[in-house]
């Protein structure tokens, strides 16, 4: 940059004159890869300022003799990757690994690892703006957090570097740190980015270099280590000399982390010594990244602060005291800093570091924010993004440290206890379950369902704008939109003094896989102590695995009420499936409507006796009625158009923006895939974790899940035979999971997993070409198996017209309408 002097005079009431002359010089630091801009202000006084740099490094405003902090964030990087690249080069394979996400976890295991195997390494270079803006055009969603924008420019430099293969292993488990947590999942961004990488940026099509992405469990060492013979015995690795460095990488993981906990030991010894400030900057291991931190870590220490990373904490964790699921690794060690800050003097202080976009955050920043609050502890939370101005942050932190000085930083704060929404007991049986409102064909039949299994259940009404207001103020503004609406609608109807307290309680289903949907029962409960109703118990409903909330007044026998619940999801399927086959086609307007409101009805008594065979038997019926009814000419055209994408927001009308009642209205026959589908598709998913090594089930579980999907298969087929004579039918499960394999790996499991590909490649060979994905704004599930794989969806079908379509509490009907509006023209121009 060319430099400039100028030269300014301006008022200051302190000098004689009342002016102060002083020269502004503009110039580039090159003290780091930031190359930030500095002004230089030199006053008459001989002082000089500098404004503009992210960090104090070479230009410093802090006076002489100032003395700087430890920097933890420091030291951990130096310890991670400052490694051999290679020992005794066997092989002629180069093995490229990108400097991203879980590599600053794992660094250690893989680079032990492959140096003993007699491979060479290379890193990608330090994350830069300009690294960064390398692979910027092929970064496949807007709404993606950053440290997953920036892989795509680290991929492309290890190209560069001329390397033989890139490994990028897709980690779905961490080591279990706490025992008594949920699990250890890892973000399913971090898990499955790979899968975006392989389709957007296709190195080994596009630049001739394999990517290597096997699936990794590192929370059971017997399946990881079968899980990399697997992938390193096509290199002719030498069995003997694989398991010697699979040792040596394991105890090189280990002593990683020991050497962190022994060194955080030191830093929170001296700091409990000397009463001096301390300051636990929590995040993600990837927030050690200069680029992605943007030198936070060297604006604490410039102001003398020592800091700690969550990962050098001794393990304090007590799930009692927690009200989230803890579900998550990374999440998991910061829930356990919090807690273990919490303990603390008031020397010692949380600073928690953000990435927009990041979906378990959005659960863990209130968390955090509530266990400080216990101790009175401030909680501050810097937001980390693609900022290039970080002055805010940095007076942010100022502010912090010196309030923390003015005060003597000794004792203790008093420990308070959390407010917790009651449990639901064994005298609570006789509460009726309120339920927020899934979608048609399906929430008017639960409540039979639960009668069936001895419980009163009401659905809650209908989403409307009132419950998204309720949702904003009541949930974090950064979780995804069902769950704002979720929230709202309890919270909404609650507080309509339309229900007694004490004869409810709130029900909200359970799934406990890596997504965030997981953590909708911490989200109610959380707004429930909010708005003042701690009294009204919320269970969880679930089937997969232990139930995650203590309800020892809730019970199903699941066993005894699943033949009739997988007859009853089928008949709303097929119910749904005629009532958006006929609508479009019907000559007297509003029979469809009149034909459906009567057999969800009819559906009732079958229901609540468990007669699935009279169920089926009424479904015929239905077929027949429908038949009956008077259409239009049989040889119109009716174009098609399939919504697929996240199951609250494809079956909800509102949570959609009422997008498949516009298009009925323009005369399109809209094609929902079947809710069973969601549920089915664990027939796969237990098989391929068996076989990637995620699990390692036993011959029972497989028994009674060939028992189960054999009676499923059975009211399937049931279900396809009666439906034949209208032409629908549905698909089977394991020939959509071939499909889906041609586009992702199985592995991939959060959200709605492989299961929209899937769906998506069976419309396409269906003759169905124009799919709307719809997905809530941010869905972090959603940027991997839908918009992440959208080139890989659209080489494999080049006819495929897909529309993305985001939602959330701003999103602009217009804007979607319009958009639909395009998709709907080309479609009718290719009838």
């Amino acid at each position: 940059m060319k430099e400039t002097d100028l030269k300014t005079k301006t008022f200051h009431p302190d000098l004689a004159s009342g002016e102060l002359d002083f020269e502004t010089r503009s110039l580039t630091c090159h003290g780091c890869s930031n190359n930030c801009n500095i002004t230089r202000f030199k006053f008459n006084n001989g002082k000089v300022f500098f404004s503009g740099n992210k960090c104090e490094k070479i230009f410093s405003n802090r006076g002489d003799g100032a003395i700087k902090g430890f920097d933890f964030t420091a030291f951990k990087y130096e310890l991670l990757f400052d490694r051999p690249l290679q020992i005794d080069k066997k092989h002629k394979t180069v093995i490229g690994i990108p400097r991203v996400m879980n590599s600053y976890e794992e660094y250690p295991f893989w680079n032990k690892l492959f140096t003993e195997c007699g491979f060479e390494i290379k890193l990608s270079a330090e994350s830069t703006m300009q690294l960064r803006s390398k692979g910027f055009s092929s970064v496949m969603s807007d709404s993606i957090c950053f440290p997953a924008k920036i892989t795509n420019g680290h991929i492309l430099n290890l190209i560069e570097q001329g390397v033989t293969r890139i490994f990028y292993p897709m980690v779905y488990f961490e080591k279990k740190e706490y025992e008594s947590a949920e699990n250890a999942f890892m973000c399913p961004i971090v898990s499955s980015y790979p899968e975006v990488i392989r389709s957007a940026v296709n190195p080994e099509e596009k630049y001739g270099v394999p990517l290597d992405s096997p699936t990794i469990n590192f929370n059971n060492k017997k399946l990881l280590k079968r899980q990399l013979w697997d992938y390193l015995k096509q290199f002719n690795v030498a069995k003997n000399d694989f398991q010697t460095a699979f040792e040596k990488a394991w105890d090189a993981l280990n002593l990683f982390h020991q050497t962190l906990l022994k060194k955080g030991k030191e830093v929170i010894e001296n700091a409990q010594a000397n009463h001096s400030i301390l300051i636990v900057l929590a995040g993600r291991p990837y927030h050690i990244d200069p680029l992605i931190n943007h030198k936070t870590p060297d604006t604490l220490t410039d102001l003398g602060v020592d800091i700690l990373t969550e990962d050098a904490i001794e393990n304090v964790f007590d799930v009692n005291e927690i009200q989230v699921i803890t579900q998550w690794a990374y999440p998991n060690r910061i829930l356990n800093a919090a807690q273990w800050t919490a303990t603390q003097a008031a020397n010692i202080q949380f600073v928690q570091m953000n990435s927009f976009g990041c979906g378990p955050d959005a659960i863990l920043v209130d968390e955090c924010k509530a266990i400080l609050k216990t101790a009175n502890k401030p909680h501050t939370l810097i937001r980390v993004d693609e900022i290039t101005s970080t002055g805010s942050i940095r007076l942010r932190l100022r502010s912090l440290i010196e309030s923390l000085k003015l005060n003597e930083n000794k004792g203790y704060y008093q420990q308070k206890v959390r407010e917790r929404v009651k449990i639901f007991d064994k005298e609570d049986k006789r509460r009726t379950i309120l339920a927020p409102y899934f979608g048609d064909f399906y929430s008017d039949l639960v409540p039979f369902l639960f009668e069936a299994a001895g419980y009163r259940l009401v659905n809650l009404p209908k989403p409307n704008k009132e419950s998204v207001e309720q949702g904003l103020k009541y949930a974090n503004n950064e979780i995804c939109y069902p769950a704002t609406i979720i929230v709202g609608d309890v919270v909404k109807a609650i507080k309509s003094g339309q229900y007694n307290r004490s004869e409810v309680a709130v029900g909200i289903t359970q799934t406990g896989g890596q997504c965030r949907a997981s953590t909708y029962l911490s989200l109610i409960k959380k707004a429930m102590i909010s708005a003042g109703y701690a009294d009204i118990p919320v269970i969880s409903i679930g089937t997969s695995g232990k139930v995650l909330n203590p309800q020892p007044g809730f019970e199903i026998n699941w066993l005894n009420i699943l033949p009739i619940t997988i007859a009853g999801i089928l008949y709303s399927d097929a119910l749904a499936a005629l009532y958006h086959h006929f609508i479009v086609r019907e000559k007297v307007k509003g029979s469809v409507v009149k034909l459906k409101e009567k057999y969800v009805e009819k559906a009732r008594p079958f229901i609540v006796k468990k007669q699935q065979k009279e169920l089926f038997h009424l479904l015929k019926e239905a077929v027949d009625d429908f038949q009956n009814l008077e259409q239009i000419e049989k040889n119109t055209p009716i174009p098609k158009v399939a919504i697929v994408g996240e199951i609250y927001v494809k079956f909800n009308t509102f949570g959609h923006g009422h997008i498949s009642d516009w298009l009925v209205e323009q005369g399109v026959e809209v094609v929902f895939p079947p809710l069973l589908e969601f549920f089915t598709q664990e027939f796969v998913n237990v098989r391929i974790n068996q076989k990637e090594k995620l699990s390692d089930a036993g011959v029972k579980t497989n028994l009674l899940l060939k028992l189960f999907e054999t009676y499923t298969q059975q009211y399937i087929r049931k279900t396809n035979k009666i439906l034949f004579p209208t032409g629908l039918r549905f698909h089977n499960i394991h020939k959509m999971a071939d499909k889906a394999q041609e586009i992702l790996d199985l592995s991939v499991q959060f959200g709605e997993g492989w299961l929209i590909p899937a769906e998506i490649s069976t419309y396409a060979e269906e003759g169905i070409n124009h799919v709307v994905s719809v997905q809530p704004f941010g869905c972090i599930a959603n940027q991997i198996i839908s918009k992440g794989v959208e080139k890989k969806i659209r080489k494999l079908h080049p006819k495929m017209s897909l529309l993305f379509l985001d939602f959330d509490d701003g999103a602009s009907d217009v804007n979607i309408l319009n958009r639909l509006h395009f998709m709907l023209n080309s479609l009718r121009e290719s009838m």
